[in-house]
């Protein structure tokens, strides 16, 4: 039994090699988040999801499977508005870019930092490596707004790799020599949207096996029984997608509720009658004064004549949407930003995304851990980033499906290259 169809449960049930498979998804669609909206001839996913392949196999395996010449490859741009002029990102490698006083005190910062300061979470991280000029121009409030919570909460290694680390060596070579090359320099996107890379996984699966509409409602771990809101069904193993804390209550576990803690982030899909900034494909906002985090250029991708946007707004789980009133603000921030002008908002689309990020602590990760062995002993597992509690790319739940159909079928799927010495 597979819960959720998403990227990491589709995975699951195209790789395994066992016949008898059930894919339980409470949403009439197939695709998680990484769903599509197309609209007035705008298309839209629920928030910018963009491919970073580094399996090449991975990547042929559902490029295969879509329709030809329907991805396009994208060398990133990536901005950040920082008092009213753009400047490469990220921040702390093209401080340079910074008025000269500014640049100055950041510089100043990086160099006499405490580099023996004890670190303990994600803020403190933050002050160590960078110094208080980088962190509190752009870390910190950026981190903040995205986030919604004070940042002193998270594990000091809450983003894992995706974090772009720099030391002063980089900071001042890259004055003279610009390299801004990160994980996702380079990315990939269909043309129909993100679910293409869903319907690709979708292709080799009997569509009878699939429910939708049908939410997981309890599991009896002991006697491996699933209940639904339809039915009962025995499983072997079960594989769930859905957030940890939400199966650990389907499962009946008791845990601290405070520990899974994570933000939601409302998404406003915006699209206008002309275009608006070229070239760049997303831009990050850390200033205060701005309501959202990050605003995405669709139409810049796909090569389009109109400005086509997403626009993030990371809020705390239990704050109150106002969909118009945040509309509104959204404009008149796009307005001050430059962004927008005398351009005609044509079409608009929004969805809140609950959870979004999750919130990694040290004890998040240490019961995150000590329930998923738990889990196992009764053949469930639990993958994926909200499955899993943590920060990740959307490749990595492919791999993790791979790695764990291996350990359960004993089947190795070879898509995933072997690890460099």
């Amino acid at each position: 039994m597979i819960v959720g169809a998403g990227i990491s449960g589709l995975a699951v049930a195209n790789f395994t090699s066992r016949e008898n498979v059930l894919i339980l998804e409470r949403e009439e669609e197939i695709g998680g988040y990484c769903r599509t909206v197309k609209q007035d001839g705008f298309v839209w996913d629920y928030s910018g999801h963009f491919f970073h392949f580094r399996h090449p196999r991975i990547e042929e395996y559902l490029v295969s499977r879509m329709p030809a010449d329907s991805v396009r490859r994208i060398e990133k741009s990536a901005k950040i508005l920082y008092r009213d002029r753009l400047i490469e990102f990220p921040f702390q490698k093209n401080i340079h870019q910074l008025p000269q006083e500014e640049f100055i005190d950041c510089l100043y910062d990086l160099y006499f930092r405490d580099r023996g300061a004890a670190v303990h979470n994600f803020s403190e991280m933050l002050y160590a490596k960078f110094g208080r000029g980088i962190t509190e121009r752009f870390l910190r409030p950026y981190n903040e707004k995205l986030y919604a919570c004070d940042l002193s909460e998270l594990d000091a290694d809450a983003m894992g790799r995706f974090f772009p680390y720099a030391d002063i060596d980089e900071v001042i070579r890259n004055m003279k020599n610009p390299d801004n090359r990160s994980y996702n320099s380079t990315f990939t996107y269909p043309t129909g949207g993100a679910i293409e890379y869903v319907r690709a996984f979708e292709k080799a699966l009997d569509p009878s096996r699939i429910a939708l509409g049908e939410t997981l409602v309890s599991v009896d771990l002991e006697r491996r029984i699933a209940r639904t809101n339809r039915r009962e069904v025995r499983f072997d193993r079960l594989v769930s997608s859905a957030p940890f804390n939400r199966l650990l209550e389907i499962c009946g576990i008791e845990h601290d509720r405070r520990v899974f803690s994570s933000n939601k982030v409302l998404v406003f899909n915006l699209g206008f009658d002309r275009k608006g900034w070229p070239g760049v494909h997303w831009v990050y906002f850390p200033e205060r004064h701005y309501r959202f985090y990050r605003a995405g250029f669709y139409d810049n991708i796909f090569g389009s004549e109109r400005m086509s946007l997403y626009i993030e707004i990371g809020m705390r789980t239990g704050d109150t949407v106002d969909l118009e009133a945040e509309r509104a603000r959204v404009l008149d921030d796009l307005r001050v930003a430059g962004v927008v002008t005398d351009h005609q908002l044509v079409s608009w689309h929004a969805v809140v995304l609950d959870p979004a990020y999750v919130h990694v602590t040290t004890e998040s990760q240490r019961q995150t851990a000590h329930y998923t062995e738990r889990l196992a002993q009764h053949g469930v597992h639990s993958i994926g980033r909200y499955g899993g509690w943590k920060y990740c790319a959307i490749e990595d739940n492919i791999v993790e499906a791979i790695d764990l159909i291996a350990d359960i079928d004993g089947r190795r799927v070879d898509l995933v290259e072997p690890a460099r010495s």
